[in-house]
């Protein structure tokens, strides 16, 4: 076939790339990989911000850190070579972002999602502006976190006291445990199947998914649901980038967003639940008592004070968001 019948061949049938270059390009990166709840939804974003641009706007994603590290992802974002991401260290965008992180804050995550779109969680968002990022919506990264070990059935504080527990390296997380009485221990994320196999440390915390994925209830035997914190997914924008759009064009990536992290937080959610039924064939689960878990609220509502004193955000953001839970009464 001649080159110029193939061409009008493809046309004919409706070609798969757009015959006219975008006025705009958004390149967006994370790091999980092509199946995980974040990208489906980011499957989304691409497809319907396209549409509805008219292709004015040309979406490419990037996942598995092909883009490299969260950090060096982020701040290409800020710099405005990359122009989207969502992904861990929402608090170099915005210390006040370490709110939804307080230990046993929430309760659901339907909780921490009604509060980051609240106009409490839309003055956290508008306040990354500082940091160079535009966001228009925070989600949930995943479910509520929770708690396994190969000791005993957690279902006091007691219970915790001395536990080597696997956490990551963040400052909430550390000052929870130690609050509680256990000892995290710092082990790399894909070292800590290996460490709980071996006995390194008792146990660790994570979203069901997180367990499930890495096969964590292989080497544990007890699961406790502690519901005990959330981590937030900011849609991190260039400024720089979505300053330059038309008003019109600002609005559509606005709204586009808000659609994609209501996906999102569907994905993360409906998954969480089918996790936890798979977990419950290998390892015992229990629940805490309210009365139980109101003396775990307690124990760490001194982590809640230090980050207020820190300046990470202020006692009225913290004293809104007990308020707007119902969680405030009998809090000091």
């Amino acid at each position: 076939m001649r080159p110029y019948l193939s061409v009008i061949a493809t046309l004919a049938l409706g070609a798969s790339f757009p015959l006219l270059a975008a006025d705009y390009t958004f390149k967006y990166a994370h790091s999980q990989t092509d199946d995980a709840p974040r990208s489906e939804s980011m499957r989304f974003f691409k497809d319907t911000l396209e549409e509805r641009s008219d292709g004015r706007i040309a979406v490419e994603l990037y996942f598995n850190g092909t883009l490299g590290k969260e950090e060096d992802v982020l701040q290409q974002v800020q710099m405005g070579l990359i122009q989207g991401y969502r992904g861990g260290l929402f608090a170099q965008a915005n210390p006040a972002y370490l709110i939804y992180a307080m230990p046993f804050l929430f309760e659901t995550p339907e909780e921490a999602i009604e509060v980051m779109q609240s106009e409490l969680g839309q003055g956290i968002d508008a306040d990354a502006r500082a940091s160079q990022l535009h966001i228009p919506v925070t989600g949930v990264a995943g479910g509520m976190r929770q708690l396994t070990n190969n000791v005993r059935a957690v279902n006091e504080v007691a219970d915790l006291r001395g536990m080597k527990i696997r956490t990551p390296p963040l400052a909430p997380t550390l000052r929870a445990f130690e609050a509680l009485g256990a000892s995290p221990q710092q082990v790399p994320y894909t070292e800590t199947y290996m460490a709980l196999r071996t006995g390194v440390v008792d146990g660790q915390e994570n979203p069901p998914s997180n367990i499930a994925d890495m096969k964590f209830n292989e080497a544990q035997e007890y699961l406790t649901l502690l519901n005990w914190q959330i981590h937030p997914d900011p849609f991190f924008i260039s400024a720089q980038w979505y300053d330059q759009l038309p008003e019109e064009l600002q609005a559509l990536v606005d709204d586009v967003a808000v659609e994609t992290m209501t996906r999102s937080n569907e994905l993360w959610l409906a998954s969480e639940a089918n996790y936890l039924e798979t977990l419950g064939e290998s390892m015992e689960i229990n629940e805490l008592s309210d009365a139980s878990r109101q003396s775990f609220v307690e124990a760490v509502v001194p982590v809640w004070e230090f980050f207020v004193e820190r300046g990470d955000f202020s006692r009225e953001q913290l004293d809104a968001v007990l308020a707007q839970t119902g969680h405030g009464e009998g809090q000091e």
